[in-house]
């Protein structure tokens, strides 16, 4: 969940839509959980938002028909979708539930929305800015930090991320020489 203005967001990202699949409106969905064979199953229920974690009032709600396993992610079918055409339209969209319907983070996990935004630091207090978007790549999740011109991408991983504090909203890091120039 993510903080705005003190109160927790409702709803947490599950998955982003990459791409329309074949003709009849499935989508390639990139899950962004470890149960996507919960949050996909038939008849579950997601709504369109944003990286943020946030929804828009009157944001379609679809309903998974079905949904397989597909290189590393899924093909999801909702019954609201029907044709290309309309799957089209679903391009690089995050898919977002009620957070109550899911299992809290463990102490040391964090929903990726709660990144964006986060004040992150060096292990000895200097300050780099801020993250300003998330990048998954081959090669992991990469976090934007800064913005335009003056921003660096930092991996988000254990050898570089030394502690995510969600109450604080700081991302403490120790890069290798050479990662940020």
């Amino acid at each position: 969940m993510t903080e705005r203005g003190g109160q927790a967001s409702e709803y947490a990202i599950v998955g982003r839509v990459r791409k329309a699949h074949g003709v009849r409106g499935e989508l390639v969905v990139e899950p962004y959980t470890s149960a996507p064979e919960v949050m996909f199953a038939s008849g579950a229920l997601v709504v369109a938002g944003t990286v943020d974690g946030d929804v828009a009032s009157g944001a379609p709600r679809l309903s998974v028909r079905r949904s397989s396993p597909f290189k590393g992610g899924l093909i999801v079918a909702f019954a609201e979708i029907t044709d290309r055409n309309a799957a089209e339209l679903w391009r690089d969209r995050y898919l977002l539930v009620p957070a109550d319907q899911l299992t809290p983070p463990a102490d040391d996990e964090v929903y990726q929305h709660q990144l964006i935004g986060m004040r992150v630091e060096r292990v000895d207090g200097r300050v780099l800015g801020t993250v300003a978007a998330l990048y998954e790549l081959p090669q992991g999740l990469m976090l934007e930090v800064g913005e335009g011109r003056a921003s660096v991408l930092v991996p988000y991983r254990t050898e570089v991320v030394r502690r995510v504090d969600t109450d604080e909203r700081v991302i403490v890091i120790d890069p290798p020489d050479g990662l940020l120039e």
